[in-house]
């Protein structure tokens, strides 16, 4: 897939988060994706361990990218909207809406704002980072059976410092400071995304 391809850079997602909000709040989806084909490159840079996230991400942001050119939208807001019109109904009916999978996307971009302010805080067990993050967002939407595995497989998690080489932006510091710049716009695209599905009852779609 085309958005897993190149190393990971920390100033790709960084730039393309800082473009996804407009003046009236709105969530752009072409950066959005661009975003989320870095953070891919992120989790698959980290080998087997993340696999079972990674792998589901990237087929969100391929089925999201077809509804993208089917339908020509511009931001999240004009997906729910469209998606909307057709009626509550035929939305929880469809298993590939657009919605449903900014859902899926948008529960994971919770867990890897957490994970990457837990790298910034010091933390050098990235194993309870991991673990932490984890368990305060995508545990509730998984399996007994994939939370246990999951649990399992941070344990082997690389050291801190080695996370921050895979950021590609220079030395420690250089990384740190720049998660600091990072977090922020990652946080302000999950919280304009939770008001719009929140308002529009849209968080428990199956």
């Amino acid at each position: 897939m085309a958005a897993a391809a190149g190393p990971f850079s920390l100033r790709e997602v960084l730039d393309a988060f800082r473009r996804c909000v407009t003046e009236q709040r709105e969530v752009l989806l072409e950066p959005y994706l661009s975003g989320w084909r870095g953070l891919i490159r992120f989790l698959q840079s980290l080998g087997a361990v993340f696999s079972f996230i990674s792998k589901d991400a990237v087929a969100k942001v391929a089925l999201l990218e077809g509804h993208q050119q089917q339908h020509g939208f511009v931001s999240l807001q004009s997906l729910v909207q469209h998606e909307l019109a057709a009626g509550p109904a035929a939305l929880r009916a469809r298993s590939d809406s657009g919605c449903r999978t900014v859902l899926r996307l948008h529960r994971a971009l919770r867990w890897l704002q957490l994970f990457l302010e837990g790298l910034r805080s010091g933390e050098p067990r990235t194993s309870v980072l991991c673990t932490d993050a984890y368990n305060a967002s995508l545990a509730q939407h998984h399996p007994w059976v994939v939370r246990k595995a999951a649990t399992v497989a941070f344990c082997a998690l690389p050291s801190r410092d080695a996370f921050l080489e895979i950021m590609n932006v220079g030395s420690q510091e250089e990384a740190v400071a720049m998660l600091g710049e990072a977090i922020p716009y990652i946080g302000d695209v999950y919280s304009i995304t939770q008001e719009l599905f929140t308002q529009h009852k849209l968080l428990d779609l199956p």
